[in-house]
């Protein structure tokens, strides 16, 4: 049985939340704290590295006819942390936007039998709206106190 094709409006309704969230945010709510160390604008650089990062193993999987998927851990996001705070908060909102909406054409263009190995490794590279929501859900949460 072929895959359920759904996680394509899912991942477009989650860019477009990304878009809708930050279109009404001023520079101060950008900064505002997500969690102990993080800001509105460094959820958004996370959210655009982890979708680049699935940038790169499509390439690589279209690239190699299979998958290719290399190992990262999640201390990266303790690594990024500095790199992710000195961006300019526009530029992180532009950065996730313009990512997540990249990324949302390849997954829905790569081949169906590709899509597939992809999503029994690990579904949150296929429907990105799982990662990008957990993190938007956060954001208002903080924004919300």
């Amino acid at each position: 049985m072929p895959m359920d094709r759904s996680f394509i409006e899912q991942n477009r309704a989650s860019t477009e939340r990304i878009r809708r969230l930050v279109s009404k945010l001023s520079d101060k709510q950008l900064q505002h704290p997500v969690g102990e160390h993080w800001t509105v604008a460094v959820a958004l650089a996370h959210l655009a590295f982890w979708d680049r990062r699935v940038i790169f193993i499509l390439d690589q999987t279209e690239h190699d006819g299979k998958l290719s998927a290399p190992e990262i851990d999640d201390l990266v996001n303790d690594i990024s942390l500095p790199f992710w705070v000195a961006i300019p908060p526009r530029e992180a909102v532009r950065l996730a936007v313009d990512t997540a909406q990249e990324l949302d054409k390849r997954l829905e263009e790569i081949p169906l039998e590709l899509i597939e190995e992809l999503y029994k490794y690990n579904q949150r590279w296929v429907i990105r709206a799982l990662h990008r929501d957990e993190h938007l859900n956060e954001v208002d949460e903080a924004l919300k106190s």
